[in-house]
């Protein structure tokens, strides 16, 4: 238990950007699992939690999973979840886009420092404070507003699930491109093997690569991939007990179990194609307050390509 604790105060929290990626696979994993062994839906049962409205306000109407209609999911990797008042910040928000038409997914991440109006309070602030403030209800349209795209559905993961999720699926395989280490554990240059807590490790690192956070968003993007593979396949099945009550204690979604089961059935080769985009902007100091500030002109340009993924004009 000791060691355990010790373990989570170390985790810091520019760290949690990488936990919160990992829930891409509830879209299309959860879904196969939800599919193909209906009488362990338990978990899928208790991570349902539907929102108030029934579809955007920038739809006409529901998405239709059934005739392929591409959809968007607001990810969401919550720094704190308690009983009491406290919702907890979103220490990671990110937007993920799913076409069939050409088996493509889009993810982007959102600073948790970016400067935007919070849907509801009226007021200028940093985004990762809208679930703090008002739960997922404030954080979807105020992520919509930021962006001009709608959010069909969204993803709610406790962060420190992390680990379970990646030990539960076996493991997962990634291609190392140079030797580093990295929270005591060394990785080697190559194809290697990782177990939960060695992901998380292997995920962090930034400071060692020349690249930067380029760097460590593509070992982040190995990471989600190697989880989606390893639970779509037979081995990823030998431990669906284990998976699947690591997603039901740490992921809530509006996404019900029809919802995944039609995912499985036409969106899951989509896993194969992931496009990374960046968001860019500059640091800025307001009021005393620290900002990460998005021009006008790099928000149209990102909105224009996830209205062009989703089909819309």
């Amino acid at each position: 238990m000791r060691s355990e604790r010790r373990q989570k105060k170390k985790m810091k929290k520019w760290v949690k950007v990488t936990l919160s990626i990992l829930a891409v696979f509830v879209l299309l994993v959860g879904g196969y699992i939800g599919y193909t062994l209906f009488t362990l839906n338990k978990a899928l049962t208790t991570m349902h939690d539907p929102l108030d409205r029934d579809f955007s306000t920038l739809r006409t109407g529901p998405v239709d999973l059934s005739k392929k209609q591409p959809f968007s999911v607001l990810i969401m990797g919550i720094d704190k979840e308690s009983g009491g008042t406290d919702r907890g910040r979103t220490d990671s928000l990110m937007v993920v886009t799913v076409n069939p038409a050409d088996d493509s997914m889009k993810m982007m991440s959102i600073p948790r420092d970016t400067r935007v109006e919070l849907v509801g309070r009226g007021t200028l602030d940093k985004i990762n404070h809208a679930h703090a403030f008002g739960g997922v209800e404030m954080s979807i349209p105020t992520v919509e507003k930021f962006l001009n795209i709608p959010i069909d559905f969204y993803v709610k993961m406790n962060m420190e699930g992390f680990k379970d999720i990646v030990n539960a699926v076996g493991g997962v395989e990634v291609n190392n491109s140079f030797a580093f280490t990295q929270d005591k554990f060394t990785f080697q240059e190559g194809r290697i093997s990782l177990n939960g807590d060695e992901a998380l490790a292997f995920s962090r690192m930034r400071k060692q690569d020349p690249r930067g956070d380029f760097g460590r968003t593509d070992r982040q993007k190995q990471v989600v991939q190697g989880v989606i593979n390893k639970g779509a396949s037979v081995t990823g099945l030998a431990n669906v007990n284990s998976l699947l009550g690591a997603i039901g204690h740490n992921v809530n979604t509006n996404l019900s179990r029809q919802d995944m089961m039609l995912i499985q059935r036409n969106y899951l080769e989509a896993r194969h194609n992931v496009d990374t985009l960046q968001l860019s902007g500059s640091g800025s100091t307001i009021n005393g307050v620290y900002y990460f500030v998005v021009p006008e002109d790099e928000r149209t340009r990102v909105s224009n390509i996830f209205k062009e993924h989703l089909n819309i004009n």
